[in-house]
């Protein structure tokens, strides 16, 4: 169970260091509302960055976790930013730079 589903305040450090122990899904971040844009931008960032890797893991063979995580993770982005699926990253990891995720 995740802080917000126990109905707790988020503790920020422990949210930013791994954002789905205390959200559950991007979706619940998103509709916190205690959180600022900007913290829940920040939020699905370093989401997004773990996500991926993620995702090199599996394509490396390691057993799969959620499959459509990152989709879901980038539609909350997209929600909150300009972000660009096209400004993703050459590389295995498909990462967004810093650059690439303006608030609107």
């Amino acid at each position: 169970m995740t802080d917000v589903e126990k109905g707790e305040t988020i503790d920020m450090e422990r949210a930013l260091l791994d954002p789905g122990s205390a959200f559950g899904s991007p979706e619940a971040l998103l509709a916190d509302e205690v959180l600022s844009r900007e913290q829940k931008i920040e939020l699905l960032r370093r989401w997004e960055y773990d996500a991926s890797e993620n995702c090199v893991a599996v394509e490396e063979g390691m057993p799969d976790g959620e499959s459509d995580l990152l989709r879901r993770i980038l539609l909350a982005l997209e929600q909150l930013t300009d972000v660009s699926v096209e400004d993703v990253g050459p590389t295995k990891q498909h990462g967004l730079s810093r650059s690439s995720v303006r608030p609107k």
